[in-house]
């Protein structure tokens, strides 16, 4: 019998010492970046030399939303897995109390034995954190820390975690790299899995590209999107109209001045790009290149003068979908320039980092891992997802359903110059959204099954919001006469 067990605990131990070794991690996430500010999303006008090769080298997504279009709620699902309504996190809202950061990737990770690290903008803060148990950034939940409160600032030596890269990468964006190949090495010393996120604060106004890459888009020309400007934007509702995106496309200057805007938006993009160079490049060097796993996105997309907008926030399709390229070195999908249409969500961040690691995920987490589209491109993810507004102004919270063709909208705010109503676009007909369905007799079925899609995600809402969040299951709900909703309940102006 002893020999027997001795044999049983040999034969464990070689398998452990065999087994594959944990990958490591890295993910990078710009702020405001547009899905069209990437050459291999279909742009020919745009630089973007590592994205593309990022993108030719793993997956490409080609329906990947945010289900919150604005920073802090999505920075908040991105680490938990979980949406708004649950995470209780966005400008006044509250920030994230400590019981669900303890659930996020970052910090399961690390109680696991990966080195963890972030730079950039944390966009948050956590309860328990600051003094006297007040909220504050959790810095000590990671080994190495490069992160800042608020909105960070684009001078390095303004973030105080970063200062020491200072003097050879003035500007943040360049620090993040230069950050991010210092962890690299670190864990390469300790031989140690790690997981490095970085949050750059580019492409965020306010503008501020590094002056290194001003020759890059040098009196470029760029060729307006199809669905441009004011004459493409009269059939959204006019609750959409009411908030800062509707003004921001003459105060910003897309009306006026595209090239121009356009070329500074992009030369930040641009500055993120040769920061994923050196990450890469640094990976390579280390001997890790082939067990990292890099997933690149942005926290939202932004607008840039489609239908006569600007900013995020709005469901339209240039604030909610946001590129998102993942390349696994040891999947099948390397190298073959491979794309996918599956509906995904940043919620699935959190589930997919932690099956890379060989962690369960946490039965709170409404998202799903990405890692079976990397084995196979052409299965479906997602059937529905929702999209979220409760930032800003009144009239321009509203909830959406969207499926991979579809898109609905109801938009409950009503008061003397506009009443409730509701969008449906059909994208897989439709991507520019330029014909909105809502009121076409033709549509009815499909208004119909979008509609019982809407009430179903509803009542997830309403069945798993926070306290700060319960009042909107009764604003939302398209059963409630207006004249009976309360209010009072929501926060914000009209």
């Amino acid at each position: 019998m002893k020999a027997i067990t001795q044999l049983v605990i040999g034969l464990v131990w070689t398998a452990c010492a065999h087994a594959a070794p944990k990958p490591n991690i890295i993910y990078l996430m710009a702020d405001d970046q547009n899905y069209g500010s990437v050459g291999i999303y279909g742009n020919p006008e745009v630089k973007t030399p590592n994205m593309d090769r990022l993108g030719r080298d793993g997956l490409v997504f080609d329906k990947h939303y945010n289900t919150t279009s604005i920073c802090m709620a999505s920075r908040a699902s991105v680490f938990t897995g979980m949406y708004e309504y649950k995470t209780g996190t966005n400008f006044g809202h509250g920030h994230m109390k400590q019981e669900i950061w303890r659930k996020s990737y970052p910090v399961l990770l690390r109680e696991a034995g990966y080195l963890t690290a972030f730079a950039g903008k944390f966009g948050m803060d956590v309860f328990g954190y600051g003094e006297n148990g007040k909220q504050g950034l959790p810095a000590g939940d990671f080994d190495i820390w490069g992160g800042g409160p608020s909105q960070t600032f684009y001078e390095t030596k303004k973030n105080a975690s970063m200062a020491k890269y200072a003097d050879e990468y003035p500007h943040s964006t360049l620090s993040y790299g230069a950050f991010g190949r210092d962890v690299i090495r670190e864990a390469a010393r300790q031989k140690r899995p790690f997981c490095l996120s970085i949050s750059f604060k580019a492409a965020h106004r306010p503008v501020t590209p590094d002056p290194k890459f001003d020759d890059v888009y040098a009196g470029a020309k760029f060729t307006k999107p199809a669905n441009y400007g004011r004459e493409n934007g009269g059939h959204f509702s006019q609750q959409s109209k009411a908030g800062r995106q509707w003004t921001r496309f003459r105060e910003w200057g897309y009306d006026k001045n595209y090239d121009a805007v356009m070329a500074a938006y992009y030369q930040q993009v641009y500055g993120i790009d040769v920061a994923l160079g050196m990450i890469r490049d640094e990976v390579e060097a280390q001997g890790l290149a082939d067990n990292t796993v890099i997933i690149y996105t942005s926290d939202n997309g932004f607008i840039c003068g489609a239908h006569g907008y600007g900013s995020k926030v709005l469901p339209m399709e240039e604030s909610a979908r946001a590129p998102l390229m993942i390349y696994d070195p040891r999947s099948a999908s390397v190298g073959k320039g491979l794309r996918t249409t599956a509906l995904t969500g940043n919620i699935d961040f959190g589930p997919t980092i932690l099956e890379l690691a060989g962690l369960p995920v946490p039965a709170n987490m409404d998202g799903r891992s990405l890692l079976p589209l990397l084995e196979d491109p052409a299965r479906e993810h997602h059937e529905e997802l929702a999209f979220i507004n409760v930032f800003g102004q009144n009239p321009t919270k509203s909830l959406t359903v969207l499926t991979k063709d579809v898109k609905y909208t109801y938009w409950w705010y009503g008061d003397d110059n506009m009443k409730p109503t509701e969008d449906l676009f059909h994208l897989g007909k439709d991507p520019l959204e330029l014909t909105n369905l809502a009121k076409n007799p033709e549509a009815e079925p499909l208004l119909a099954s979008m509609r019982k899609r809407y009430d179903g995600q509803l009542n997830l809402w309403k069945k798993h919001a926070g306290k700060a969040y319960a009042g909107y299951g009764e604003l939302f709900d398209r059963s409630i006469p207006l004249d009976e909703k309360k209010f009072r309940r929501v926060k914000g102006k009209r």
